[in-house]
């Protein structure tokens, strides 16, 4: 029986023990920083918004274990300008001016709502400095996340927004035309299907982490890319995927803020020099191939120590437990793959609607590409903090506007588009696949330096396990059965990408290392698109990056 939700302005068709059926003008599946300020957005633009996320919204995911420190610059020439070369440089003259703007725009009007919205930290904030980069007399917004995010959940609450926790989404509807019309899933705790039908779709699921246990990451397994590609969307940057996190040794404490300009010995107590540790990470992951390597953040003054204990309690919990003062003594350190969570690839999408060019589906947050402002670097906390703002807004203001215009679907008309792990083809043993996965994806030696022997052994055995699936008996796949089959089958068309990827750039360039071509080549300035799912294709994008001249041709040069 239909029935109304207070504030909500959409419909529950049908909620009882066997099912749910919410008809929605605009459905938003994830549930972090992205998927919020996307509901906010299209709840602002009129739309009654549906909002259904794998864990509980708003504590969940890797943004939840973090500190909150967004890249906000001002709108003065001289500061952007100053940022955005400097982000250019690192991230291998790959990114693009006009949209790192745009992000820096929207990130900037966006977050000076929040203090107005009654946001009240429960932290007394720290003073702009140190350790994301705010300069004295320019606003910052940094704090811990759980108050940040507990507040945007607030805040999507009080829009109208139906909230849909633990309800992993597992494919999307598509009409007659092509259009993404909803989605289905599955609510873990009440055991029973849902159905959400929508005049447009955002996909804000996060990363991929291939399940390396990156704090927060497990949840970030890829099932929404492959949704957007088994509708026809495409992937960018897919190479630039494989970004490892420092970690206390024998933790998952990858919150890497602190590692990035500290100090590091080798095995035998030799210090380690480094260029920047935000674009490549090669030169102390190759020293932990040799033996195990000691860090010590000996660049911070004592006078700052209580602060940076404030902005991430969580790492220092982690090392008081183990007895570690890593102000004042050397500690192990070890490495866990973050993958497309802190590395760059993702859904390309295509304007600043953050359209995917699949009709009624859009993309926001770490499951797009954040190579045009990052590139070939990794966009780190603050940058895809920023994106998530940006891209979120333009997303749930766009498919608000593109659901106002088409109406709600015809029920009747709607048809799933899931591939593997859905009615139908899967593996025989999720377990055993996700190792599989795993030893092609998280061993440093093969995901970080890499050869066109070794990239094409890991292809070979990763379309042996896609095919291998794909051409099993049709089984039909319901309930945890079906979350677990369509997590291993995101991993698994990830991996597939990124190696694919990986093997069509013949060079060196930022977080991507190729051991047989070892130089940056200034011939593949140019971002590659990838997508297909049985046969994989990989191409450059004919959008070419827009660098300052001076920096790109200095680029070049060296």
């Amino acid at each position: 029986m239909a029935r109304s939700l207070p504030h909500f302005h959409g419909q529950i068709v049908t909620d009882d023990s066997e099912s749910l059926h919410v008809s929605t003008d605009v459905l938003i599946v994830g549930g972090g920083p992205a998927a919020t300020w996307a509901a906010v957005a299209a709840a602002e633009s009129g739309a009654s918004v549906t909002l259904v996320d794998k864990g509980y919204v708003g504590a969940s995911g890797v943004a939840a274990t973090a500190g909150v420190g967004h890249w906000l610059v001002p709108p003065v020439p001289e500061r952007r300008d100053e940022e955005i070369s400097r982000r250019e440089r690192s991230g291998g003259f790959i990114t693009d001016r006009v949209w790192t703007e745009a992000v820096l725009d929207e990130a900037w009007e966006r977050t000076a709502l929040i203090p107005e919205w009654g946001y009240k930290p429960s932290a007394k904030p720290r003073s702009p400095g140190s350790l994301f980069g705010a300069r004295p007399g320019e606003r910052s917004f940094s704090g811990a996340a759980p108050d940040y995010l507990r507040f945007l959940r607030g805040k999507v609450k009080k829009s109208g927004v139906h909230v849909l926790d633990h309800s992993p989404a597992l494919e999307l509807l598509v009409d007659s035309n092509g259009t993404v019309s909803g989605a289905t899933g599955y609510q873990r705790q009440v055991k029973r299907p849902w159905r959400v039908d929508a005049g447009a779709v955002i996909l804000a699921t996060g990363g991929t982490t291939w399940k390396s246990h990156s704090l927060g990451g497990d949840v970030n397994t890829g099932e929404g890319h492959l949704m957007a590609v088994e509708v026809g969307a495409h992937l960018s940057s897919m190479e630039f995927s494989n970004f490892y996190g420092m970690v206390p040794f024998g933790t998952s404490m990858d919150k890497n803020g602190f590692f990035v300009s500290a100090s590091y010995w080798d095995h035998r107590g030799e210090p380690i020099r480094y260029h920047d540790l935000h674009q490549s990470r090669a030169e102390l992951l190759g020293a932990s191939l040799r033996g195990t390597i000691t860090a010590q953040f000996t660049q911070f003054d004592k006078e700052i120590w209580p602060a940076l204990r404030a902005a991430m309690p969580n790492f220092f919990m982690v090392t008081d437990k183990l007895g570690i003062d890593p102000f004042n003594e050397r500690f192990p350190m070890d490495w866990v793959q973050e993958g497309t969570v802190r590395g760059t690839g993702g859904i390309h999408i295509l304007d600043y609607e953050a359209s995917t060019g699949v009709s009624g589906l859009y993309a926001a947050g770490d499951i797009a590409a954040r190579d045009r402002i990052v590139g070939a670097a990794t966009g780190a906390g603050g940058p895809n903090l920023s994106w998530a703002i940006a891209t979120g807004t333009w997303a749930g203001r766009a498919a608000a506007g593109f659901s106002a215009h088409r109406g709600l679907p015809t029920r009747f008309d709607v048809e799933p588009s899931g591939t593997l792990g859905v009615r139908g083809r899967g593996v025989n043993n999720v377990d055993d696949v996700v190792r599989s996965i795993q030893s092609e994806m998280l061993p440093i030696d093969k995901a970080v330096f890499r050869s066109n022997d070794g990239l094409a052994d890991s292809a070979a055995r990763l379309d042996r396990l896609w095919e291998s699936a794909s051409s099993a008996p049709i089984v039909e796949y319901s309930g945890m059965e079906a979350i677990a089959q369509r997590e291993s089958a995101g991993m698994l068309a990830m991996g597939r990408w990124a190696v694919r990827t990986a093997m069509a750039r013949t060079e060196t360039r930022g977080m991507h290392t190729r051991t047989d071509f070892p130089d940056t080549d200034s011939s593949q300035a140019h971002r590659l698109l990838s997508g297909g799912l049985d046969d994989i294709w990989v191409e450059p994008d004919t959008e070419l990056p827009r660098v300052g001249i001076t920096l790109a041709t200095q680029g070049s040069a060296s």
